[in-house]
């Protein structure tokens, strides 16, 4: 069924979603129907459904995979929210699609590693917070769909974890921003100013015992982009073989070793994929993060070497050799990005690293009003 949608819908917008920003609302939410984003499997297989489907439509359009890696990791929010309210009534409908939204952590990631500020403050009120602030660059949004949000609070010593509904008469999404790639990816400023979240909306307070258990899911559910990245590099590297073979093989990167490294990587994420819970095993965030800056650096040098055998072929304006390599970029600069991935695991041999700090707050039941 996903493949039918691939073939049918997807394929024929690549272009379209590529060079001209078309958003493909309607084969997300197809994907939807068809249960790509259902964590029904959890306890047998974990994460690695999501990351393998994710990989398959990647492997066509990365921007359409972004956008399924932003509508999983919402669904990830919400099947670990002991808010059970809220749970029953939005993961449903991000599991099928009905309801689309984004992620909205890249930069409280990016402050708990203290790289930047949080962009997000709130104060406590009766029933809920008001929120104020405006967090740059979070994907797959439009108006009537949702995002994840961490705010800090006035005299608190934690922070708290919800939920925005994106309705115009409540908060503002500002669609300036133009990448080099990834422009059909529903990409704006989200701006809240007096937003009131309501207590119902609270998916973790305080937030960071929470983060303990979503955060390996949120890195390797990304690894589904950077494996559909290799194989669409890997074809392009087989299509160009079968003419230019005996001038590629002087090339440095070669099809059997990008095989073989691909497979390699493959098999480690979906063995940390399979117990996305293993949180408390001193070395499994460290595997985590390592497998996920080798997928960056893969990645780059997949396609790198997809251009370079692809040569001038691979230069064209629709070329797909060209369009991996803007994507492979992507994946090595979103959150977190290779220095991030880099800077993280120095702090952890240092005994400073973000989860340790995390693991500090006191649990309270993840939710506490």
């Amino acid at each position: 069924m996903l493949h039918t949608i691939l073939e049918k819908e997807l394929t024929p917008k690549v272009e379209t979603i590529d060079r001209h920003g078309f958003y493909p609302e309607s084969i997300l939410r197809n994907m939807g129907k068809v249960g790509v984003y259902r964590l029904n499997d959890i306890e047998e297989n974990g994460l690695n459904k999501n990351i393998e489907d994710m990989s398959f439509v990647s492997k066509v359009c990365m921007t359409t995979g972004f956008c399924v890696w932003c509508q999983d990791v919402l669904g990830w929010y919400l099947y670990n929210t002991q808010n059970m309210s809220l749970k029953n009534k939005l993961l449903p409908l991000i599991e099928n699609g009905l309801v689309l939204g984004g992620t909205g952590l890249s930069n409280p990631m990016k402050s708990y590693a203290k790289i930047e500020n949080n962009h997000l403050s709130a104060k406590r009120v009766s029933g809920g917070y008001v929120l104020n602030g405006t967090l740059p660059w979070v994907s797959n949004l439009q108006y009537g769909h949702y995002l994840g949000v961490i705010f800090n609070v006035r005299d608190k010593n934690h922070n708290v974890m919800g939920v925005v509904y994106c309705d115009p008469s409540t908060m503002k999404l500002k669609e300036n921003i133009h990448y080099s790639a990834l422009e059909g990816s529903a990409t704006a400023s989200v701006i809240l100013k007096d937003y009131f979240m309501s207590d119902d909306d609270v998916l973790a307070d305080p937030a960071e015992p929470y983060l303990v258990n979503i955060t390996p899911g949120f890195i390797l559910l990304q690894a589904g982009m950077a494996m559909g990245v290799l194989l669409s590099s890997l074809d392009v590297i087989k299509a160009s073989n079968q003419t230019h073979h005996h001038i590629n093989k002087y090339l440095p990167l070669q099809e059997s070793e990008l095989e073989a490294r691909t497979a390699s990587l493959a098999e480690t994420v979906y063995r940390l994929a399979k117990n996305p819970y293993d949180v408390f095993n001193p070395f499994y965030l460290r595997e985590v993060l390592r497998a996920r800056l080798e997928a960056s650096y893969l990645v780059l040098e997949a396609t790198q070497s997809a251009c370079l055998h692809a040569g001038t072929q691979g230069y064209l304006y629709s070329a797909k050799a060209q369009r991996n390599l803007r994507e492979g970029y992507f994946v090595a600069i979103v959150t977190p990005s290779i220095k991030h991935l880099i800077k993280e695991l120095e702090d952890i041999e240092n005994g400073v690293g973000v989860m340790s700090n995390w693991k500090q707050v006191k649990d309270i039941g993840y939710y506490e009003i």
